[in-house]
Formats: structure tokens, sequence, C-alpha cells
């Protein structure tokens, strides 16, 4: 099984919930590895890196490609004067699928991020190629509504099927009517399952892996992943 973990933005918090799900499932005894396509701000940023240390263990993550600017992964690389071959990247992934019975792909800021330079495609060109469930991590207040309908649309545009949505940091006390009335909102307007995660200590591995037991639930009942061990 593998599951692809997008965002509407950069900064909504996908490397939390990837780390949550990868530890919550290798925690209940699967062998769950997160794939990063391509990584960039590296070394001061690397998302492989915190699920490794959530999880305790290197095998829990890897990244394909680094590249050192805080940019979009295809900007960074041809700053950089190197290729990022879209194919390539495709059968490194899938190389990596083989020695992991559960696969988390965590894309790179929103779905319409420049990916790769030959020839140019975006994270919504990968995660379509890969044909795999996708689950949407978005923010909990004031234009998540803007932002993830079109993250939504533009996904089952491509016949991504989308497992849910997640309103990540959701406040225990929502201090602002958006706040209070997104969940139900979302769930109107995108027709899927949408679960609020509260605001957890990100490097507190407990706690991580908590967060990951709701998503988990999400992707059990969307019928993704197993209930089983």
């Amino acid at each position: 099984m593998t599951l692809a973990v997008v965002g509407t933005d950069t900064g909504v918090g996908k490397t939390v919930v990837t780390a949550g799900l990868v530890a919550h499932l290798r925690h209940s005894g699967r062998d769950a590895r997160a794939i990063k396509p391509a990584q960039t701000g590296f070394p001061a940023d690397d998302d492989a890196g915190y699920v490794q240390r959530i999880c305790g263990d290197d095998s829990a993550a890897t990244r394909l490609r680094t590249f050192g600017e805080p940019l979009a992964p295809a900007v960074a690389a041809r700053r950089s004067g190197d290729e990022l071959a879209f194919d390539s990247l495709l059968e490194d992934i899938q190389h990596e699928l083989e020695n992991a019975s559960v696969g988390v792909i965590e894309g790179a800021g929103g779905v319409r991020v420049p990916l790769s330079t030959d020839p140019q495609r975006e994270i919504i060109d990968l995660v379509a190629a890969l044909e795999f469930p996708t689950l949407i991590v978005s923010r909990p207040g004031l234009g998540t509504l803007n932002h993830t309908t079109l993250t939504v649309e533009a996904l089952r545009a491509r016949d991504v099927p989308v497992v849910g949505v997640v309103l990540n940091r959701y406040p225990s006390q929502p201090r602002s009517v958006a706040e209070r009335t997104n969940p139900a909102e979302l769930e109107r307007l995108c027709a899927c399952p949408v679960r609020t995660l509260p605001e957890v200590s990100s490097e507190d591995p407990e706690s991580v892996r908590e967060l990951g037991t709701r998503v988990v639930e999400l992707c059990v009942e969307a019928g993704v992943l197993s209930a089983r061990r």
C-alpha cells in the first residue's frame, strides 16, 4: 500500500503528519517508510531526517534528491546547474517502494509546485503518475477553504483519489468563527472526510506518533489502509 501526503502550501505540517503516520504504522508492526522525492534547503531542512528521528530508525525514511536553496525543486535544480529528470525520479521511487510494505510519499509545498526540469513537471504530475491515494494537509484558519478546495479540485481533475483532508494544528479552543466552521464547511465543499489534528510538540516522538493514530484512522475509514496489524 502506498499513500501520498500533499499540502495546500508550504509550512502546513506535511512532514509532521508524515512522521506521525509512519511512526504509528511502524509501532504497530508494519514496515512503513517515508520517501521524500526532492528535498530543498538541505541540509538545514531535512524532512526525511526528521522522520528518522521521530521513528528512531534511519530506515524509516529516505530522500532521493537534495538541493541547497529553499526553493521549489525545479527552481533549485536549475539554479544549481543540475537536471532533475522526472522519469528517473519515478523509477527511483518505485525502487524504494520495493523495500517497504507501506510507502508514504511526501510532496513539497503545494501540488502546483514545479518539481522537475526534464521535462517540466509539478508535484501533481508525480502524484498522478504514481496513481496513489492522496491525503491533503491544510491549515485550520481563514483562507483554508479556498486553498483546500482548489487542491481537491486539481487532484480530482487528474483522477487522483483523495483520501481526505486533515486540518493540522487545530486549536483546542478555536479562536475564530472560521476555525469553528471550516471542518464542516470543507466536508460539504470537498465531499470527502475532514479531520482536525491538534498542535503537538514536534520533537516529542510519542506525541507525533499519537497524531499519526488519527491519520491512520482516517485512512482505514477511507479504505486505503487495513485495520489489522
